[in-house]
């Protein structure tokens, strides 16, 4: 069987490898070590182009989900190597795709002789390596991988059938950007990255994760404010506050390189984002003390209804729209558009079912709640 090309894939591949030149100068002047080698632009296309036609093929029913990183096996360690490499084609990834389909696992893919191989599977990717995932038919993600935490990666772009989106490195500098946008894109200072833990990025994503939707609201600890925009009673609020995350989040770095902290970590995270699937909304203070959920809000007494807001999405090329926040989504969006316009110390996160994720946060340098689309920083 033959394969046409993915044309799409054509475009990507010298840009992915120019920025990863780049961000490899800048980590080696930072004083990062153990950097991946880079990538050949051939094999970069070839790649996307065989993980594109992957997507779109079924392996028993089941859509074929698996990460390639391009490296040569000399640069990990502890990988499992086969014996005959297998070509890089549709049918011999698709078929390989159960046995490498959970998180973190990776197949290894570089050029050898005349062809472009796929040498065996790795958990341990040195700091840079690039990283294409496919996390649905016709949706790729190119990735790298973001210092010692194995699960550390920033996204460099998503290609979505013939639509390409380059993530802009600069949109954390915006004025007004919030912390947890920064966190996403990943562009803070290389010498960090491995050091680096956000809640609310992992609660982002176990929301968009469970795709029923969901809100949640963060808001100042040690204040009360936010009561002016919650419908009393609040049938799940809690008494007192649930301590367990933030009990978490203050232990020291020693105990956190502990197997054990991180999966409490994950148990934690895991459970206040299954809350967001309860209509309404779920409220965490910014110590990560969860204060309700399935809370229902209503426009502060005295406060006009909110009426515009401005839209952004941190892909290069994009362009800020001024819109009616329903034009973002249902109730839900409108909701948390409200409550950060009457609440300008909070943060909402608002989950949709069909996979968008959205941060609105007050800018003042604008006067109007910000919205920033965040679905392509998440897959």
């Amino acid at each position: 069987m033959t394969y046409g090309t993915y044309s799409a894939g054509q475009a990507l591949a010298g840009r992915v490898r120019d920025r990863f030149a780049r961000d490899l100068d800048a980590a080696r002047l930072a004083g990062v070590v153990n950097l991946a080698p880079v990538p050949p632009i051939e094999l970069i296309d070839a790649v996307v182009d065989a993980a594109f036609w992957t997507s779109l093929r079924r392996e028993e029913v089941y859509v074929p989900k698996i990460s390639l990183a391009m490296l040569p096996r000399e640069s990990t360690s502890r990988a499992l190597v086969f014996e005959r490499p297998l070509p890089l084609v549709p049918p011999a990834l698709a078929r390989v795709a159960p046995a490498v389909e959970r998180p973190g696992i990776h197949l290894g893919v570089w050029p050898e002789g005349d062809g472009v191989w796929v040498w065996g599977t790795t958990r341990v990717l040195p700091k840079y390596c690039l990283v294409l995932e496919v996390a649905a038919p016709g949706l790729l993600v190119v990735k790298q991988q973001r210092g010692g935490d194995q699960t550390k990666y920033g996204n460099v772009a998503v290609l979505e059938g013939e639509q390409v989106k380059f993530v802009d490195e600069n949109a954390s500098s915006l004025p007004d950007c919030p912390s947890l946008l920064t966190s996403l894109l990943g562009f803070d200072a290389p010498a960090s990255w491995g050091d680096s833990l956000n809640v609310l990025v992992q609660l982002s994503v176990s929301m968009r994760a469970h795709g029923r939707g969901g809100l949640l609201l963060v808001v100042p600890a040690g204040t009360n404010t936010w009561r002016d925009s919650i419908v009393t009673p609040i049938l799940y609020e809690q008494s007192p506050p649930f301590s367990g995350l933030s009990e978490l989040m203050r232990q020291n770095l020693e105990h956190r390189q502990d197997h054990g902290w991180q999966d409490d970590l994950n148990r934690n995270v895991e459970m206040i984002a299954g809350l967001t699937a309860v209509d309404g909304a779920t409220l965490l203070t910014d110590s990560y003390h969860l204060l309700a959920f399935g809370a229902k809000i209503a426009r502060r007494r005295g406060s006009p209804p909110v009426e515009q807001v401005t839209v952004t999405e941190p892909i290069e090329g994009g362009e800020a729209a001024v819109v009616h926040p329903t034009e973002l989504g249902g109730t839900r969006h409108l909701s948390a558009a409200q409550f950060v316009y009457d609440q300008r110390n909070a943060v909402a996160l608002v989950a949709s079912q069909d996979g968008r994720f959205t941060v609105f946060a007050w800018s003042p340098c604008e006067d109007m709640v910000h919205a920033h689309r965040v679905e392509a920083l998440l897959l």
